[in-house]
């Protein structure tokens, strides 16, 4: 095995003999202990202790220009017999800074042999490099621990740890494999299913001191892609709650007392380090919703009501900001179970109005806030959200339905719609919000749905229907405009599509796009942001919806 040492100055490689194997642990003379830069690798091998095999290492590589330390590298290794070791001055340290271990042993003709190795690492010091000029009140310090640094003091530590647990950690994974293979899962699902869950062991997720679990959107190269568990964005992972359930609870646990506004309100992107000033943007119909229903979800999951009980002062002002006086959006101030006003949402900007989309998820969640109420004993807010509930649903059925699938309605010629919020700036992109929302050319409102058959207009039915709550809407009608969306979103080929977004699909691949507007209706000339885009988080959930509803060829 062969492994470099990345950090920064005065590197030192050092190779050790322990009672549980042989270690090439990676240091720094040169780095302050406490940084966020400071920390040491490891490359371990337990061979050899049942004396089956003989090590050999080499603390450096050959330095040198050019291609020399290869060069040198790959004689050595075609070389018979042991490789010789070789040392630096640390004073030269900085660059080729490569090391390894070589285990050998004998083989007779057809024999195969097995040689463990592990790479473990400790960075134990976590900063937030990601926000400029971060204000943070006095008692919030700037770093944190990474929760495996709570765990393990070094990489030493946790490689002899990976070693001694091997069997066990194998043998589990090799179970859960097993069990998740020998389902009768076509095998397009189970391929869906295991990629996407190594995710949770990838850098797109972070595990804080206090163990809570944290999570980017995704990954650039060399550095997390859209901070914060961004809520309306892991509305739709369901991996992390049935696998690691306490883990999902944490997540709860940390939106809900870090990211609760004093009206309500609840910010979407949780900052760090935990403590640090709520990130300044509105809240997101979406996002504040699947809050409330992942917290159903979570509590149905574990059993645990004092869990549930500590929560619910805060889940129970998340639902209501709806209707607070203090809703900057003015989501729903008359109780009807519908979302009047200007709705933030994932696809990162506002719908204006009626849909489906979003007034789903707070009917969903108002039902779901309704049995988690009486469960508590709060009768009175059951009976409230209930009552609400049913005249959501009514005007949903009655009014969102265009006879095959679920709309927005809105007119998109009525400026006074934007104007209504024109006192309000805090808009994503765009100076102001009648310069964000109004084409003055088409005399339209921009980034909206309106007669398009979105994606995600079933969205709360799913989370409902996942959970066990029943009807959010009419189910026939559900079951059309899930039809609906596979007829009209469903592209085969893709190379057919404009698409001025972001590339996921393209040439001769096929996916579901975000929006879809049917021959006949009537397409915004600037609509819902990505509108034209794959994007498999979408595509996942209304596939599974439309095999939950029996849609399977």
């Amino acid at each position: 095995g062969v492994l470099a040492n990345p950090l920064p100055a005065n590197n030192r490689n050092n190779v050790t003999a322990e009672p549980w194997g042989h270690a090439l642990h990676l240091t720094s003379d040169g780095v302050t202990p406490g940084t966020p830069a400071y920390g040491d690798m490891t490359l371990a091998t337990d061979a050899g202790l049942d004396g089956q095999a003989t090590l050999s290492w080499q603390e450096y590589w050959f330095r040198g220009v050019w291609f020399d330390s290869l060069e040198v590298y790959w004689k050595d290794f075609t070389t018979p017999g042991p490789l010789q070791n070789r040392q630096y001055p640390l004073e030269r340290a900085g660059t080729r800074n490569e090391g390894l271990l070589a285990v050998h042993f004998s083989l007779a003709p057809g024999e195969s042999r097995t040689v463990r190795f592990v790479i473990a690492w400790n960075f134990p010091v976590c900063e937030n490099y990601w926000t400029a000029d971060q204000k943070l009140p006095p008692d919030v310090a700037p770093t944190w621990k990474n929760y495996y640094a709570t765990v393990w003091p070094d990489s030493l530590a946790s490689a002899q740890y990976a070693l001694g647990a091997w069997d066990r950690l194998h043998g589990e994974t090799q179970r859960f494999h097993d069990a998740l293979f020998a389902s009768d899962l076509p095998p397009v699902a189970l391929d869906a299913v295991s990629a996407n869950m190594a995710i949770l062991k990838s850098p797109t997720v972070l595990r804080l001191e206090d163990g809570t679990f944290y999570g980017w959107e995704g990954c650039h190269p060399d550095a997390g892609c859209c901070e914060g568990s961004c809520t309306h964005v892991w509305n739709y992972q369901q991996t992390l709650p049935f696998l690691f359930p306490a883990l999902e609870r944490s997540m709860r646990d940390a939106d809900f007392r870090y990211n609760l506004r004093p009206d309500g309100g609840m910010v979407f992107r949780l900052q760090l380090p935990l403590g640090a000033p709520r990130w300044p943007f509105r809240p997101c119909a979406d996002g504040q919703f699947g809050g409330v229903l992942k917290t159903y979800r979570d509590w149905k999951i574990c059993g645990d009501s004092g869990w549930l009980r500590g929560l619910w002062p805060a889940v129970k002002q998340s639902l209501e900001f709806a209707w607070h006086p203090g809703n900057e959006d003015r989501w729903d101030p008359e109780k009807s179970g519908v979302l009047w006003g200007r709705q933030h949402h994932t696809l990162d900007m506002e719908l204006f109005g009626p849909n489906a989309w979003l007034t789903g998820m707070y009917l969903a969640a108002l039902k779901a806030g309704a049995e988690m109420a009486e469960h508590l004993g709060d009768t009175d807010s059951a009976a409230e959200y209930r009552a609400i509930f049913a005249r959501g649903k009514a005007w949903a059925d009655a009014n969102l339905f265009n006879g095959e699938y679920y709309i927005q309605r809105i007119d998109l010629h009525d400026r006074a719609i934007v104007e209504a919020f024109a006192e309000d700036e805090l808009v994503l992109i765009g100076n102001s919000t009648l310069e964000a929302y109004w084409d003055e050319e088409h005399q339209e409102i921009k980034y909206q749905i309106g007669d398009g058959s979105s994606i995600d207009q079933l969205l709360g039915q799913w989370h409902a229907s996942l959970y066990g709550l029943g009807e959010i809407f009419d189910p026939a009608q559900v079951r059309r405009a899930n039809a609906a969306i596979y007829r009209h979103n469903f592209i085969p080929v893709m190379g057919d599509v404009y698409n001025p977004c972001r590339i996921y699909c393209l040439n001769d691949e096929g996916g579901l796009v975000i929006c879809a507007w049917p021959e006949g209706s009537a397409k915004p000339t600037i609509p819902a942001p990505y509108s034209q885009e794959t994007m498999n988080g979408f595509e996942y959930s209304a596939a599974i919806h439309m095999i939950m509803d029996g849609l399977v060829d």
